[in-house]
């Protein structure tokens, strides 16, 4: 009876045991990218899941060999990324103690490969219902995303492989050829190079461009005592003006000053100004550039940190944005309804439409996601501020404007178009704008970043004389079109259908690495380097080059994605050709010597002319006596500017991180620096030295370094030059605050570490009196 007693509690026990085991086991593994996504999921999910991150690929073709088998059917070669065998290990063992497995990586064809490549690792069937897939790291979002998983998108999965190896074909087979006619560390990709033809064509125009003068006439006229208001000569004869020169000019503006002015016709209309559709990807890289000074590579990167989480005090990560990788404009009814409910509290009923703005994505889009928005119109710039650097509030302020303004009703301004004749012979214009309901200019100027501004024209009928008050003559030259910058090229790759969304930033980065561009006062311009390179590939490796050529791939890599064409097909269609044509240029083009630049500075250790080399961040100088002489120095570029201080020329030079400023080349002895770009011109004022300032969203000012010139007086330069000086005074404190207080952290450590050393001394003292006092006292005993 006492037996079964003791048994039956046993029993009892190992049940209780078995059951935690068995709730252990049936935990449900989630894995996602990254670390910070794995912190916000886990969140939402609860005890029962386990999130761990995969830090992106796992496996991947191998660096050092070519890693596909041709002959094969194009077999591909995956090993495990070195690096990450731990990883890999500890996954494994999650896996294996876990009832089920989600696979959660992006929902992009990257992510679909990371996430089958997991599979494999992990052993999973990947037509099991093992892929989850979420827009927007929510509650809600994530939830429903488990409550759905679906089998892994092979397809996807075949179009990502078959954009891996199209780039692993053209840069292992063409960049050897690049080291071995031109020189070594050179690449070729199949998209990075037509990015770079592009950026050398646009500077070939730009270089080839002749400018042409030619000559406009504005006018100041007046009705009566009302204020003047400005016109301008749109007519000669029934012609469109044509002056080429200052006595052209002058011999028409002479004419008009004895003319009567009188008004033809005037028209009144309503013009309204419609919002910008909501963010996808290229769009949100060019108004982060605009506006923002950013860079596509800076924009993703804080758009990623707004997708995955960012912690909000109390209520722990939370993720802001949906996903930014996305060429859509559509966006959820759940989002759309909980928008309009804001606006319409918040702004009334007036700034809402009656139906919510649809928006269509462009032909090629593959609409696979919504655009990039809040996850939460209800989680205001304002909110989140306190949580949020500086560069991610700028950018989730960005994505919360546009998202706002997109549902919002149009602007609406009052037009007046009033046509004037001057004579017989000649005819104006002047135009008038005034805006009658701000609609989504409330909450985001739009796409241009600038405001437009009231021109308010006197009331004027047909028929009215009005007074010739000035007449204006103003001389211009045609430009040359624009080089690109950040915001322009990506708009490029864009329309022209070069890489999709993702590949934007990468592409920009890769060839700014690889010093076939560089980036000048924020546009780019090829480098010798690169002009070498894409004249060769033009002569020999058309295709390469070719944009319709790049863009029909990239379709045809769309139309794997849908199932409508085979991967191994398109590889087998590019392959022979491209082997041909390698095959045939390698025997064809002889070693390519880049031109040399010799400068007018010796070389301090061995004597010899030092030349000009390009590298990362620009140009350096270099012996020419490399690898027996490695002698470099900076390479000054006179700017034709005088030194304010000393007399001496103003040189350009650049930071250890390539950052571009100004300063004496009579340095150290004369310590003038600037970061703003000086001109050669003088000040018309006070014959001192001209400076140009250039704002973070683009903006250019001119102003006078000498602060007591007359130009000088309420110039706006002087609260952008105050503001930077408390800047840099403030970063200064708080670098001597940091050090006093490292300091004193360190004097209190020694004082610690002092009075540890102490006590431990005086407990090691005690102890040992202790000791001895014990050892006496059971002598004595023993007695």
């Amino acid at each position: 009876m006492s037996t079964a007693a003791v048994k039956k509690p046993a029993k009892k026990t190992t049940a209780k045991k078995t059951t935690k085991k068995a709730q252990k086991a049936q935990k449900t593994l989630v894995v996602v990218e990254s670390p910070a996504k794995a912190k916000t999921i886990e969140k939402y999910l609860g005890r029962n899941f386990v999130v761990r991150a995969s830090m992106g690929h796992l496996r991947d073709l191998p660096k050092s060999q070519f890693g596909i088998d041709v002959e094969n059917d194009f077999e591909p070669k995956y090993i495990n990324i070195r690096g990450k065998g731990d990883l890999i290990k500890d996954l494994k063992k999650e896996a294996k103690g876990a009832g089920k497995i989600y696979l959660a990586s992006d929902p992009d064809r990257e992510g679909e490969a990371i996430a089958w490549h997991l599979a494999y690792i992990l052993g999973i069937d990947p037509e099991e219902n093992c892929r989850i897939i979420f827009n927007e790291i929510t509650k809600p979002a994530i939830q429903a995303a488990v409550k759905d998983p679906q089998p892994i998108n092979l397809d996807r999965v075949d179009a990502q492989q078959a954009r891996r190896m199209l780039d692993r074909i053209v840069g292992y087979k063409l960049s050897p050829l690049l080291w071995r006619k031109i020189r070594k560390g050179l690449s070729a990709g199949r998209v990075q190079s037509v990015t770079v033809k592009l950026i050398c064509d646009r500077e070939k125009e730009v270089q080839n461009f002749v400018s042409e003068e030619y000559w406009t006439i504005g006018l100041k006229l007046r009705k009566k005592r009302s204020k003047l208001f400005e016109a301008e000569l749109t007519a000669v004869d029934g012609k469109k003006p044509e002056l080429k020169n200052r006595a052209e000019a002058q011999k028409v503006s002479d004419d008009l000053e004895k003319q009567t002015f009188k008004v033809e016709e005037v028209k009144r209309r309503e013009r309204q100004r419609k919002p910008a559709a909501p963010f996808n990807t290229s769009s949100l890289q060019q108004d982060a550039a605009r506006k923002l000074g950013f860079t596509s590579r800076k924009t993703m990167m804080l758009a990623q940190q707004l997708y995955e989480g960012l912690a909000l005090g109390k209520k722990g990560p939370v993720g802001l944005i949906t996903y930014m990788r996305t060429d859509s404009t559509r966006i959820s009814d759940v989002a759309l309804a909980e928008t309009r409910q804001f606006l319409t509290d918040t702004y009334g009923t007036a700034y809402v439409p009656a139906k919510p703005n649809i928006y269509s994505a462009g032909k090629n889009a593959q609409d696979a996601h919504e655009a990039i928005r809040p996850t939460s119109i209800l989680r205001t710039p304002k909110e989140v501020e306190p949580f949020l650097s500086n560069d991610q509030l700028k950018l989730y302020t960005l994505i919360w404007q546009r998202f706002a303004a997109c549902q919002m009703t149009p602007a609406v301004y009052d037009t007046l178009s009033v046509a004037l004749s001057a004579g017989e012979k000649y005819k104006c214009r002047a135009s008038g704008s005034q805006m009658k309901f701000a609609g989504f200019t409330a909450v985001y100027v739009g796409v241009e970043g600038k405001k437009e501004k009231d021109i308010l024209l006197p009331e004027l009928e047909a028929g009215e004389v009005v007074d010739l008050s000035a007449v204006l003559p103003e001389q211009h030259f045609t430009e040359p079109p624009a080089r690109y910058n950040e915001a322009s090229l990506v708009k490029t790759l864009e329309e022209k259908e070069i890489g999709r969304p993702s590949t934007y930033a990468p592409i920009i980065e890769t060839i700014l690495a690889r010093g076939y561009v560089i980036r000048q006062d924020k546009h780019f311009q090829p480098t010798e380097l690169g002009f070498v390179v894409v004249d060769m590939l033009e002569e020999y490796f058309k295709n390469i080059v070719d944009v319709k050529f790049t863009a029909d791939l990239e379709n045809e890599l769309d139309e794997i994605a849908e199932g409508k064409l085979g991967k191994n097909k398109l590889l087998n269609e590019f392959y022979h050709p491209f082997e041909e044509t390698l095959e045939k240029a390698d025997e064809a083009i002889g070693h390519v010597e880049l031109p040399v630049e010799e400068s007018d500075v010796k070389c301090d250790l061995c004597g010899r002319m030092m030349v000009v080399k390009q590298g990362r961040f620009g140009k350096f100088l270099a012996c020419p006596g490399f690898p027996e002489c490695r002698n470099t120095k900076p390479y000054l570029k006179d700017t034709g500017a005088k030194c304010p201080k000393c007399g001496g020329s103003i040189v350009e030079r650049r930071t250890r991180r390539g950052r571009v400023f100004y300063g004496c080349k009579n340095y150290p002895e004369c310590d003038f620096v600037t970061w703003d770009a000086p001109h050669t011109e003088p000040c018309k004022v006070c014959g001192g030295l001209v400076l140009k300032h250039r704002f973070k969203n683009g903006r250019a000012l001119n102003y006078c370094y000498d602060d007591k010139c007359a130009s000088r007086v309420d110039h706006p330069i002087n609260k952008e030059l105050e503001r930077l000086r408390e800047k840099a005074e403030k970063a200064a404190s708080g670098v001597k605050t940091e050090k006093k207080t490292a300091a004193k952290a360190s004097v209190k450590k020694t004082a610690a570490k002092k009075t540890t050393a102490k006590k431990t001394a005086a407990k090691k003292a005690a102890a040992k009196k202790t000791a001895v006092k014990k050892t006496a006292a059971k002598k004595d005993s023993k007695k």
